[in-house]
């Protein structure tokens, strides 16, 4: 039976897309586990030497992978190169790379321009000084311009960033507690562990949540609320706010496929953050330069106090920062928070930084952004064609096609998702030379090396998916 969506849904910010389908129908959950065991079977038909592979890197690396979100089982796909768009494995498939390190690989693997830079600082540059350099200060000037910085520091990861971030909003506001959003990823940092993707039944009821916090973890005081609630941050402030030094939150959370806020709460968020003298962190780990020419922030028209960036600046070698307002950068300036790193914009990186700040144009980005929309429009006809229980979002060159009729916005919508359907989707996918991450938050990126072809060829596999689905 057919079944329509009556609630009204609050509007999403009108810097994203979300496209929901005006009916639905039920997927029968036999078939979908009657396709999973088909596509399992022939998944380990064509990857044998990845299974190979990977029982041989199990001797020396913990689940033979050096990331634990790049494991799987029975085993993940074993990569021997890549360039461009597309990555060979180790059974010398070709595979469409739609996962881009989530972001990392923007401009394309091997990039004739960012390895033309990157030679250069070998052979003629150096590859670390330990010292201050011309390469360091030209690029953080290009990030103060485009990202709309006052001061910043580089840092070699996204953990890093966002570690100093909390480390200069304590050293600031003189206070010790943080707030962070209940299912948000933000790097290995004790702090931010707390409640990442936290089973249901650990963190208490949807109005007011109880945080998770992993044995191995010393986080201190820290506070969760549900994204897109702002009832839930008020409450919070009004209660602990002369404690709290800093709000996390991802504008757009990456890491639940794509959830978008709600139309005028990322401003409520910023004047609640200046109600209480909190400092307003944006994680642009994943979004980035992949938001669109200067990052979410400025897409959906919100000044944050620190900004923390990594992944897409960095042409694929290990390249963040964090900055922002002056008043909260001068904490590194008079003292109060020490920043080290012998690696910090060291001119190997800057050299590939420098390439993508040439690259990723205003032009180059809106053009792969347009790419993206053709396929989350033509992934939406086939939704509605076959009245899938699912519905596309996207921000910038990211998209996805989430597993739910209803909107998700926030983590406990997205534990509600059909997980066995997003599993098929993805291994679907792969099944037909299309790899996107890992794991039930299938999302893609469309990089500057991507072609409409490319996409047409995604497009394609969804559309057989949905007559698997219905047949």
């Amino acid at each position: 039976m057919s079944t329509s969506a009556t609630t009204p849904w609050p509007a999403h910010d009108p810097g994203t897309r979300r496209s929901l389908p005006a009916s639905s129908r039920p997927v029968d959950p036999a078939r979908v586990e009657e396709l999973l065991a088909q596509e399992w079977q022939r998944f380990t038909l064509w990857s044998t030497e990845s299974g190979v592979h990977n029982k041989r890197a199990s001797e020396s690396l913990p689940l033979g992978v050096t990331s634990s979100f790049q494991h799987w089982d029975p085993y993940p796909i074993s990569i021997a190169s890549a360039r461009g768009a597309y990555l060979t494995d180790v059974d010398g498939n070709q595979l469409l790379d739609l996962s881009m390190g989530f972001g990392a690989m923007l401009v394309g693997h091997l990039n004739p321009v960012v390895v033309e830079h990157v030679n250069r600082a070998l052979t003629e540059t150096g590859t670390l000084f330990v010292t201050p350099s011309p390469q360091a200060t030209e690029m953080a000037e290009r990030f103060k311009e485009r990202f709309g910085l006052d001061m910043l520091r580089f840092t070699n990861s996204g953990t890093e960033s966002l570690m100093y971030a909390i480390r200069c909003a304590r050293a600031y506001t003189g206070r010790k507690a943080i707030v962070k959003i209940e299912g948000g990823y933000h790097g290995g940092y004790d702090a931010l562990q707390v409640s990442v993707k936290p089973a249901l039944a650990d963190i208490g009821p949807a109005h007011n949540p109880i945080p998770d916090v992993p044995f191995d973890v010393e986080a201190g005081m820290v506070h969760v609320i549900a994204y897109n609630d702002l009832g839930q941050l008020e409450r919070v402030l009004d209660a602990h706010g002369s404690e709290i030094a800093a709000l996390v939150i991802e504008p757009v959370i990456e890491n639940l496929s794509i959830v978008v806020p709600d139309e005028g709460y990322l401003p409520a968020v910023r004047a609640l953050c200046d109600k209480h003298g909190v400092v307003l962190v944006f994680d642009e780990v994943k979004t980035g330069l992949t938001a669109g020419h200067a990052g979410a922030a400025q897409r959906l028209g919100v000044k944050p106090d620190l900004i923390t960036l990594a992944k897409s600046i960095g042409g694929g070698l290990p390249l963040a920062a964090f900055g922002g307002k002056q008043e909260v950068m001068e904490v590194v300036v008079d003292g109060r928070m020490a920043h080290f790193g012998t690696y910090n914009g060291n001119p190997l990186v800057m050299a590939a930084a420098k390439a993508v700040d040439e690259i990723c144009t205003r032009e180059a980005l809106e053009a792969a952004e347009a790419i993206n929309v053709n396929a989350m429009d033509a992934m939406d006809a086939i939704i509605r064609e076959f009245e899938l229980p699912a519905h596309t979002v996207g921000l910038g060159v990211k998209g996805c096609v989430t597993w739910s009729a209803t909107p998700v916005r926030n983590y406990r919508d997205y534990k509600a998702t059909d997980f066995a359907l997003a599993e098929l989707s993805w291994l679907w996918g792969v099944n037909r030379g299309v790899l996107t991450p890992p794991g039930l938050d299938e999302q893609w990126l469309v990089s500057l090396a991507h072609t409409q072809e490319d996409m047409d060829g995604l497009v394609a596999h969804f559309r057989e998916l949905a007559e698997a689905l219905r047949a």
